[in-house]
Protein backbone atom coordinates (compact mmCIF):
# COMPACT_ATOMS: atom_id res chain seq x y z
CA UNK A 1 0.00 0.00 0.00
CA UNK A 2 1.77 3.41 -1.13
CA UNK A 3 1.21 6.73 1.20
CA UNK A 4 1.20 10.17 0.94
CA UNK A 5 4.05 10.75 3.61
CA UNK A 6 3.81 13.78 6.66
CA UNK A 7 6.11 15.04 9.18
CA UNK A 8 5.89 16.66 12.17
CA UNK A 9 9.06 18.04 13.65
CA UNK A 10 9.67 19.83 16.45
CA UNK A 11 11.45 23.40 17.03
CA UNK A 12 14.85 23.16 18.60
CA UNK A 13 14.99 24.26 22.06
CA UNK A 14 11.26 24.04 23.04
CA UNK A 15 11.34 21.63 25.73
CA UNK A 16 13.69 24.02 27.56
CA UNK A 17 11.83 26.68 26.75
CA UNK A 18 8.56 24.87 28.22
CA UNK A 19 10.66 24.33 31.49
CA UNK A 20 10.97 27.83 31.71
CA UNK A 21 7.62 28.37 31.07
CA UNK A 22 6.19 26.12 33.40
CA UNK A 23 8.65 27.31 36.01
CA UNK A 24 7.00 30.99 35.49
CA UNK A 25 3.68 29.70 35.77
CA UNK A 26 4.39 28.10 38.74
CA UNK A 27 5.80 31.37 40.50
CA UNK A 28 3.24 33.22 39.52
CA UNK A 29 0.46 30.54 40.76
CA UNK A 30 2.74 31.16 44.59
CA UNK A 31 2.50 34.68 44.29
CA UNK A 32 -1.20 35.01 43.65
CA UNK A 33 -1.88 32.45 46.14
CA UNK A 34 0.02 34.43 48.75
CA UNK A 35 -2.57 37.06 47.90
CA UNK A 36 -5.50 35.62 47.53
CA UNK A 37 -5.38 32.25 49.84
CA UNK A 38 -8.45 30.76 48.94
CA UNK A 39 -7.08 30.69 45.02
CA UNK A 40 -5.52 26.99 44.73
CA UNK A 41 -5.01 25.36 41.77
CA UNK A 42 -1.47 23.51 41.99
CA UNK A 43 -2.90 20.50 41.01
CA UNK A 44 -4.17 21.66 37.54
CA UNK A 45 -0.88 23.28 37.18
CA UNK A 46 0.97 20.29 37.51
CA UNK A 47 -1.71 18.14 35.21
CA UNK A 48 -0.81 20.98 32.42
CA UNK A 49 3.22 20.08 33.06
CA UNK A 50 2.64 16.75 32.91
CA UNK A 51 0.65 17.18 29.44
CA UNK A 52 3.16 19.28 28.07
CA UNK A 53 5.79 16.90 28.46
CA UNK A 54 3.95 14.30 27.03
CA UNK A 55 3.50 16.35 23.78
CA UNK A 56 7.43 17.15 23.63
CA UNK A 57 7.53 13.31 22.88
CA UNK A 58 6.88 11.62 19.37
CA UNK A 59 7.69 8.89 20.02
CA UNK A 60 4.87 8.83 23.00
CA UNK A 61 2.34 10.35 20.47
CA UNK A 62 3.07 7.43 17.71
CA UNK A 63 2.29 4.74 20.69
CA UNK A 64 -0.93 6.78 21.90
CA UNK A 65 -1.75 6.51 17.65
CA UNK A 66 -1.25 2.70 17.46
CA UNK A 67 -3.06 2.12 20.60
CA UNK A 68 -6.33 4.37 19.36
CA UNK A 69 -6.20 2.37 16.24
CA UNK A 70 -6.29 -0.59 18.34
CA UNK A 71 -9.08 0.25 20.09
CA UNK A 72 -10.83 1.35 17.09
CA UNK A 73 -10.07 -1.49 14.52
CA UNK A 74 -13.44 -2.92 14.33
CA UNK A 75 -14.91 0.78 13.86
CA UNK A 76 -14.64 1.49 10.14
CA UNK A 77 -15.74 5.63 11.00
CA UNK A 78 -12.81 5.86 12.18
CA UNK A 79 -9.19 6.51 11.05
CA UNK A 80 -6.06 6.76 12.73
CA UNK A 81 -2.76 7.98 10.43
CA UNK A 82 -0.31 5.31 10.07
CA UNK A 83 3.09 5.66 12.05
CA UNK A 84 6.04 5.28 9.98
CA UNK A 85 8.31 4.05 12.96
CA UNK A 86 11.59 4.02 10.80
CA UNK A 87 11.46 7.81 10.46
CA UNK A 88 10.09 8.74 13.39
CA UNK A 89 12.54 10.12 16.53
CA UNK A 90 11.50 12.05 19.83
CA UNK A 91 12.13 14.99 18.11
CA UNK A 92 10.29 14.03 14.14
CA UNK A 93 6.92 12.44 13.96
CA UNK A 94 6.50 10.87 10.47
CA UNK A 95 2.80 9.86 9.58
CA UNK A 96 0.12 8.78 6.58
CA UNK A 97 -0.91 12.04 4.94
CA UNK A 98 -4.89 12.18 5.36
CA UNK A 99 -7.27 15.11 3.88
CA UNK A 100 -10.66 16.50 5.62
CA UNK A 101 -12.08 19.29 6.65
CA UNK A 102 -12.93 20.52 10.14
CA UNK A 103 -15.76 18.37 11.82
CA UNK A 104 -17.84 21.72 12.17
CA UNK A 105 -17.09 22.90 8.91
CA UNK A 106 -21.02 23.09 8.14
CA UNK A 107 -20.29 24.50 4.56
CA UNK A 108 -17.96 21.99 3.69
CA UNK A 109 -20.75 19.06 4.92
CA UNK A 110 -23.67 20.80 3.20
CA UNK A 111 -21.74 20.50 -0.38
CA UNK A 112 -20.86 17.20 1.01
CA UNK A 113 -23.74 15.94 1.44
CA UNK A 114 -22.64 14.61 4.57
CA UNK A 115 -25.13 14.77 7.73
CA UNK A 116 -23.96 16.91 10.60
CA UNK A 117 -26.17 15.18 13.59
CA UNK A 118 -25.06 12.02 11.49
CA UNK A 119 -21.26 13.72 12.19
CA UNK A 120 -22.06 14.46 15.81
CA UNK A 121 -23.53 11.60 16.54
CA UNK A 122 -20.17 9.23 14.95
CA UNK A 123 -18.19 11.84 17.32
CA UNK A 124 -19.80 11.40 20.59
CA UNK A 125 -20.07 7.60 20.30
CA UNK A 126 -16.41 7.41 19.54
CA UNK A 127 -15.22 9.56 22.49
CA UNK A 128 -18.09 7.73 24.50
CA UNK A 129 -15.74 4.37 23.56
CA UNK A 130 -12.30 6.07 24.66
CA UNK A 131 -14.04 7.53 28.18
CA UNK A 132 -16.29 4.79 29.30
CA UNK A 133 -15.14 1.54 27.70
CA UNK A 134 -11.59 1.72 26.81
CA UNK A 135 -10.37 4.50 29.56
CA UNK A 136 -7.88 5.47 27.18
CA UNK A 137 -9.05 9.28 26.47
CA UNK A 138 -7.81 12.00 23.25
CA UNK A 139 -6.91 15.18 26.14
CA UNK A 140 -7.11 17.55 23.24
CA UNK A 141 -10.37 17.02 20.75
CA UNK A 142 -10.36 20.68 19.46
CA UNK A 143 -12.35 20.98 15.57
CA UNK A 144 -8.49 21.17 14.10
CA UNK A 145 -7.57 17.90 14.98
CA UNK A 146 -10.43 16.18 13.95
CA UNK A 147 -11.11 16.27 10.25
CA UNK A 148 -14.51 14.43 8.20
CA UNK A 149 -13.04 12.87 5.12
CA UNK A 150 -15.75 12.40 2.98
CA UNK A 151 -16.91 8.66 0.87
CA UNK A 152 -19.11 9.64 -0.88
CA UNK A 153 -22.94 8.92 -1.29
CA UNK A 154 -23.07 10.30 2.29
CA UNK A 155 -20.40 8.44 4.24
CA UNK A 156 -17.68 10.06 5.87
CA UNK A 157 -14.56 9.03 8.16
CA UNK A 158 -13.91 10.45 11.26
CA UNK A 159 -9.74 11.55 11.08
CA UNK A 160 -8.23 11.64 14.90
CA UNK A 161 -5.04 13.61 14.92
CA UNK A 162 -2.56 14.59 17.30
CA UNK A 163 -1.97 11.97 19.93
CA UNK A 164 0.26 13.72 22.10
CA UNK A 165 -2.28 14.12 24.61
CA UNK A 166 -3.98 11.00 26.28
CA UNK A 167 -5.24 10.03 29.74
CA UNK A 168 -5.33 6.83 30.89
CA UNK A 169 -8.06 6.63 33.23
CA UNK A 170 -7.80 4.70 36.78
CA UNK A 171 -10.13 1.62 35.81
CA UNK A 172 -12.19 2.51 39.33
CA UNK A 173 -12.58 6.00 38.36
CA UNK A 174 -13.98 4.81 34.95
CA UNK A 175 -15.96 2.37 36.40
CA UNK A 176 -17.52 5.29 39.10
CA UNK A 177 -17.60 7.80 36.00
CA UNK A 178 -19.95 4.92 34.57
CA UNK A 179 -21.62 4.73 37.40
CA UNK A 180 -22.19 8.25 37.73
CA UNK A 181 -23.60 8.64 34.34
CA UNK A 182 -26.19 6.03 34.66
CA UNK A 183 -27.16 7.55 38.24
CA UNK A 184 -27.28 11.29 35.90
CA UNK A 185 -29.65 9.67 33.46
CA UNK A 186 -32.22 8.46 36.02
CA UNK A 187 -31.24 11.48 38.10
CA UNK A 188 -31.01 8.61 41.27
CA UNK A 189 -30.15 11.14 43.58
CA UNK A 190 -28.80 9.23 46.49
CA UNK A 191 -26.41 7.47 43.74
CA UNK A 192 -25.21 10.90 42.53
CA UNK A 193 -24.11 12.11 46.17
CA UNK A 194 -22.93 8.61 47.44
CA UNK A 195 -20.20 8.53 43.95
CA UNK A 196 -19.72 12.16 44.54
CA UNK A 197 -18.06 11.26 48.03
CA UNK A 198 -16.08 8.75 46.38
CA UNK A 199 -14.53 11.28 44.31
CA UNK A 200 -13.99 13.21 46.96
CA UNK A 201 -15.86 16.27 45.85
CA UNK A 202 -18.57 15.96 49.04
CA UNK A 203 -21.62 18.35 49.32
CA UNK A 204 -20.35 19.92 45.33
CA UNK A 205 -21.85 16.15 44.04
CA UNK A 206 -25.12 18.15 43.86
CA UNK A 207 -23.47 20.17 41.09
CA UNK A 208 -22.84 17.10 38.76
CA UNK A 209 -26.58 17.02 37.11
CA UNK A 210 -26.14 20.56 36.32
CA UNK A 211 -22.64 20.33 34.75
CA UNK A 212 -23.46 17.21 32.95
CA UNK A 213 -26.85 17.43 31.55
CA UNK A 214 -28.21 20.81 32.11
CA UNK A 215 -30.32 20.47 35.31
CA UNK A 216 -30.31 20.24 39.22
CA UNK A 217 -30.17 17.53 41.04
CA UNK A 218 -33.78 18.30 42.06
CA UNK A 219 -34.87 19.08 38.96
CA UNK A 220 -38.46 18.24 37.54
CA UNK A 221 -37.95 18.42 34.43
CA UNK A 222 -37.44 16.41 31.93
CA UNK A 223 -33.77 14.62 30.74
CA UNK A 224 -32.65 16.80 27.68
CA UNK A 225 -35.72 19.39 27.97
CA UNK A 226 -35.71 23.02 28.88
CA UNK A 227 -35.17 23.90 32.62
CA UNK A 228 -38.37 25.96 34.05
CA UNK A 229 -37.91 29.66 34.95
CA UNK A 230 -38.17 29.28 38.33
CA UNK A 231 -35.47 26.65 38.11
CA UNK A 232 -33.09 28.94 36.42
CA UNK A 233 -33.66 31.98 39.37
CA UNK A 234 -32.99 29.20 41.90
CA UNK A 235 -29.65 27.86 39.82
CA UNK A 236 -28.16 31.83 39.93
CA UNK A 237 -29.22 32.00 43.35
CA UNK A 238 -27.23 29.06 44.65
CA UNK A 239 -24.25 30.00 42.28
CA UNK A 240 -23.80 33.45 43.26
CA UNK A 241 -23.60 32.27 46.71
CA UNK A 242 -20.10 30.58 46.00
CA UNK A 243 -17.21 32.08 46.62
CA UNK A 244 -13.24 31.79 45.12
CA UNK A 245 -13.20 29.35 48.47
CA UNK A 246 -15.86 26.95 46.97
CA UNK A 247 -14.54 27.08 43.73
CA UNK A 248 -10.61 26.05 44.67
CA UNK A 249 -11.93 23.33 46.99
CA UNK A 250 -13.93 21.74 43.78
CA UNK A 251 -11.27 21.76 41.74
CA UNK A 252 -8.76 20.97 44.38
CA UNK A 253 -10.76 17.78 45.34
CA UNK A 254 -11.55 16.36 41.85
CA UNK A 255 -9.55 13.58 40.65
CA UNK A 256 -6.80 14.30 38.00
CA UNK A 257 -8.70 12.22 35.74
CA UNK A 258 -11.79 14.34 36.16
CA UNK A 259 -10.43 17.62 35.52
CA UNK A 260 -9.30 15.99 31.94
CA UNK A 261 -13.04 14.50 31.40
CA UNK A 262 -14.55 18.10 31.97
CA UNK A 263 -12.06 19.63 29.52
CA UNK A 264 -12.75 16.92 26.92
CA UNK A 265 -16.63 17.42 27.37
CA UNK A 266 -16.53 20.76 26.98
CA UNK A 267 -14.59 20.91 23.60
CA UNK A 268 -16.75 17.86 22.53
CA UNK A 269 -20.19 19.74 23.62
CA UNK A 270 -18.99 22.79 21.92
CA UNK A 271 -18.48 20.79 18.49
CA UNK A 272 -21.80 19.25 18.91
CA UNK A 273 -23.82 22.40 19.35
CA UNK A 274 -21.81 24.14 16.01
CA UNK A 275 -23.23 21.57 14.14
CA UNK A 276 -26.84 22.00 15.41
CA UNK A 277 -27.42 18.36 16.99
CA UNK A 278 -30.33 17.60 19.16
CA UNK A 279 -28.89 17.38 23.10
CA UNK A 280 -30.31 13.75 23.36
CA UNK A 281 -27.36 12.94 20.62
CA UNK A 282 -24.80 13.30 23.40
CA UNK A 283 -27.10 11.72 26.21
CA UNK A 284 -27.98 8.73 24.63
CA UNK A 285 -24.01 7.81 23.39
CA UNK A 286 -23.06 8.43 26.85
CA UNK A 287 -25.59 6.02 28.35
CA UNK A 288 -25.03 3.10 26.06
CA UNK A 289 -21.61 3.91 26.56
CA UNK A 290 -21.37 4.06 30.49
CA UNK A 291 -23.58 0.84 30.54
CA UNK A 292 -21.18 -1.35 28.45
CA UNK A 293 -18.32 -0.16 29.89
CA UNK A 294 -19.73 -0.82 33.17
CA UNK A 295 -20.56 -4.15 32.79
CA UNK A 296 -17.43 -4.99 30.54
CA UNK A 297 -15.25 -5.86 33.37
CA UNK A 298 -18.31 -8.06 35.11
CA UNK A 299 -17.65 -10.31 31.58
CA UNK A 300 -14.06 -10.37 31.53
CA UNK A 301 -14.61 -11.79 35.31
CA UNK A 302 -17.50 -14.23 34.02
CA UNK A 303 -17.96 -17.60 32.56
CA UNK A 304 -19.81 -17.78 29.27
CA UNK A 305 -22.99 -18.51 30.87
CA UNK A 306 -22.61 -15.11 33.09
CA UNK A 307 -21.54 -13.45 30.08
CA UNK A 308 -24.64 -13.96 28.32
CA UNK A 309 -26.54 -13.24 31.57
CA UNK A 310 -24.66 -9.77 31.88
CA UNK A 311 -25.34 -9.15 27.90
CA UNK A 312 -28.75 -9.74 28.78
CA UNK A 313 -29.05 -7.43 31.80
CA UNK A 314 -26.71 -4.67 29.54
CA UNK A 315 -29.15 -4.64 26.65
CA UNK A 316 -32.13 -4.06 28.86
CA UNK A 317 -30.50 -1.32 31.13
CA UNK A 318 -29.53 0.49 27.84
CA UNK A 319 -33.39 0.31 26.38
CA UNK A 320 -34.41 1.43 29.57
CA UNK A 321 -32.30 4.88 29.93
CA UNK A 322 -32.92 4.87 25.96
CA UNK A 323 -36.86 5.27 27.02
CA UNK A 324 -36.26 7.56 29.44
CA UNK A 325 -34.31 9.73 26.78
CA UNK A 326 -36.53 9.65 24.36
CA UNK A 327 -39.53 10.19 26.30
CA UNK A 328 -37.80 13.52 27.13
CA UNK A 329 -37.20 14.47 23.52
CA UNK A 330 -40.87 13.23 22.11
CA UNK A 331 -41.72 15.68 25.47
CA UNK A 332 -39.71 18.72 23.84
CA UNK A 333 -40.72 18.16 20.51
CA UNK A 334 -44.69 18.46 21.68
CA UNK A 335 -44.12 21.31 23.55
CA UNK A 336 -42.49 22.95 20.17
CA UNK A 337 -45.60 22.05 18.76
CA UNK A 338 -47.83 22.92 21.59
CA UNK A 339 -45.92 26.97 21.06
CA UNK A 340 -46.27 26.84 17.02
CA UNK A 341 -50.14 25.65 17.71
CA UNK A 342 -50.50 28.52 19.99
CA UNK A 343 -48.60 31.04 17.80
CA UNK A 344 -50.26 29.90 14.98
CA UNK A 345 -53.80 29.91 16.45
CA UNK A 346 -53.35 33.58 18.01
CA UNK A 347 -51.83 34.45 14.69
CA UNK A 348 -55.61 33.47 13.01
CA UNK A 349 -56.98 34.82 15.44
CA UNK A 350 -55.60 37.95 14.75
CA UNK A 351 -56.26 37.92 11.50
CA UNK A 352 -59.84 37.41 12.12
CA UNK A 353 -60.11 40.15 14.46
CA UNK A 354 -59.29 42.22 11.61
CA UNK A 355 -61.14 41.45 9.49
CA UNK A 356 -64.10 41.48 11.31
CA UNK A 357 -63.04 45.12 12.24
CA UNK A 358 -62.77 45.94 8.67
CA UNK A 359 -66.17 44.68 7.65
CA UNK A 360 -67.67 46.15 10.66
CA UNK A 361 -66.26 49.84 9.36
CA UNK A 362 -67.27 48.82 6.03
CA UNK A 363 -70.75 48.37 6.94
CA UNK A 364 -70.86 51.81 9.02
Amino acid sequence: MKYQLCKQVQYPGLERRMKLDIMTMSLLSKYVSLIFPDYRFEKILLEFERTMSMELDFTQEAKNSERTTSCFRKNDVVKVPHVFWELTTKEVLTMEFCTGHKVDDLDFLRKADISPTKVAKALIELFGEMIFIHGFVHGDPHPGNILVSPRGQGRFSLVLLDHGIYKELDPKFRLDYCKLWKALISLDVQKILELGEQFGVGKYAKYFPLIFTGRTIDSKSALGTQISGEEKTRIKQDLNSLGMDDISSFMESLPPDFLVILRTDGLLRSILGNLGAPRHVRLLAYAKCAIYGHEEQSRLESGAINRITLQIKTSISYLHLRILIELARLLVQFNDYKHKAKDKLSWMLQKISREVLGWYKALM
